[in-house]
């Protein structure tokens, strides 16, 4: 038997079934499937090359010659399958996100866009841009590195961009800036918007609600500091966070100017002009203190908010965005867009897949509309 082909397909059919399947348990099960499924559900077609190209080679060099080993060949074909419904998925995320923006926004909002074949296909992994400039370790609070912001701008600098904050995800007690939806950031920064993403203070050493006055602190940075590179004085202001930064992107939406959350900067301007949420926790935090969950601080003038969960999402079940959804849409005078995405795990934002880059097109789709309704 080809021992080296047969481990190379015992992978692609672990692959395959970690990106179908939500695994929750038990915990060393769990770990692998969502370290695995995370990356290969975006980039599914990965695999397939992999396998195509094992199997090829296998048949050449004549290793395929036993009854097992035909197994094996044909299990190949079984996960590529797999992976193909997989990759299907991710394609049918743009006529879904049409939909939400229709249902949020209005009929037409939606924009139907050709994908960028050659980055999903060929460089999934590969997220800078040549015309994107980043400006790293700015910092803007008093907390070392965990206070240090990177800004992304188009080279040439046009004037009169508007500005997307980001906040990694990360439980609140890991991740940095730089590493979660780049390819958001590095698309809007190409068109002229300026784009940054932020570090902020971990547990354990801090909690609720140190996580929010740093946010608050980037919101007070960007209004400070955005205009030198490109962005209009007057800009609108987006919040977007990935997991636990959509935690932190919503509340820094529901509390604007609230001095309780800026203390030393309670006469900065903090309001934004709306609020990107991906796969993100929207309870409560991990003290149980009612005033850290979003749900609890709708209000009438909430911004306008786009919230986009996967439908396989392994850490955060989909009751708990549709809890959000159903609170602020009960209150708040502003559209909330929602999006399940279909096939979608946790953490759907680290690379140039059908299912983000879609996701990418309604962003652009939703803010557009927001800043033509102030």
């Amino acid at each position: 038997m080809a021992v080296g082909y047969l481990v190379t397909v015992v992978l692609a059919a672990l692959i395959t079934v970690f990106c179908l399947v939500r695994i929750r348990g038990p915990r060393p099960l769990f770990f692998f499937s969502y370290r695995l499924g995370l990356v290969f559900n975006e980039m599914p077609l990965v695999v397939i090359y992999g396998l195509a190209a094992s199997t090829a080679l296998a048949f050449a060099e004549g290793d395929i010659s036993t009854g097992a080993d035909r197994v094996a060949a044909g299990a190949a074909a079984v996960s590529a399958a797999g992976l193909a419904v997989v990759a299907r998925r991710g394609m049918r995320t743009a006529p879904v996100v049409r939909l939400a923006l229709d249902e949020g926004l209005g009929a037409g909002t939606g924009t139907r866009r050709r994908p960028p074949l050659a980055r999903i296909l060929l460089r999934p992994f590969l997220r800078r841009r040549g015309d994107v400039k980043r400006v790293g370790d700015l910092g803007y609070g008093d907390a070392g590195r965990r206070n240090l912001l990177d800004v992304y701008h188009h080279r040439a600098r046009p004037e009169g961009g508007s500005v997307l904050i980001h906040f990694h995800g990360g439980h609140f007690d890991q991740g940095r800036k730089n590493t979660q939806s780049l390819p958001l950031l590095y698309r809007l920064a190409s068109q002229g918007w300026v784009c940054i993403s932020a570090n902020y203070r971990l547990r354990p050493a801090f909690s609720h609600p140190d996580h929010l006055i740093d946010a608050k602190k980037v919101i007070a940075w960007a209004r400070a500091h955005a205009h030198e590179y490109g962005a209009d004085p007057a800009a609108a202001v987006f919040v977007s966070g990935s997991s636990a930064g959509g935690h932190m992107a919503a509340l820094a939406a529901l509390t604007p100017d609230d001095p309780v959350y800026q203390p030393g900067f309670e006469d900065a301007d903090t309001s934004v002009a709306g609020v990107i949420a991906l796969n993100g926790y929207l309870g409560v935090y991990f003290d149980g203190d009612p005033a850290s969950s979003p749900v609890n601080l709708v209000r009438a003038d909430a911004p306008p908010f786009l919230i986009a969960h996967g439908d396989l999402d392994e850490l955060v079940d989909t009751e708990n965005p549709r809890a959000l959804v159903t609170a602020l849409r009960s209150v708040s005078t502003s559209p909330v867009v929602y999006v399940e995405l279909p096939g979608g795990h946790h953490a759907f934002d680290l690379f140039h897949s059908f299912r983000f880059e879609a996701l990418i097109d309604g962003i652009e789709d939703f803010t557009a509309w927001v800043k033509a309704n102030p």
